[in-house]
């Protein structure tokens, strides 16, 4: 036997990702909203992949409801990661000036 579970070892790093995730992403200035987003997506889309692959290839049902579950997430990360993407880039747009309506103001 182990003298620690590899669940345990899993589970630490696990819980240290999570920790490590939230204090790098909660740190980044607005201006790298959108490159760290699309890098984000890009990871979400291999997780897709990994998980398409490992549901594909177990045999239980437990190892397929899961990876469908794992593909179910991460697409919805993907999908949530581009509205904030195009959300983080509107904010950067040039705000057009509106032109005056005609007829006020001339009074001929």
């Amino acid at each position: 036997m182990d003298p620690v579970s590899h669940t345990v070892i899993n589970l630490i790093i696990f819980v240290l990702a999570i920790y490590v995730g939230y204090h790098v992403v909660w740190t980044v200035t607005p201006a790298l909203h959108t490159p760290l987003m699309a890098v984000t997506n890009a990871i979400s889309a291999i997780v897709i992949v990994g998980a398409m692959l490992a549901a594909a290839l177990t045999e239980s049902g437990l190892g397929k409801t899961m990876g469908v579950l794992a593909v179910a997430l991460a697409a919805v990360n993907v999908f949530g990661g581009f509205l904030v993407t195009r959300r983080m880039l509107e904010m950067f747009r040039k705000k057009d000036k509106k032109a005056p309506a005609a007829g006020k103001g001339n009074a001929a």
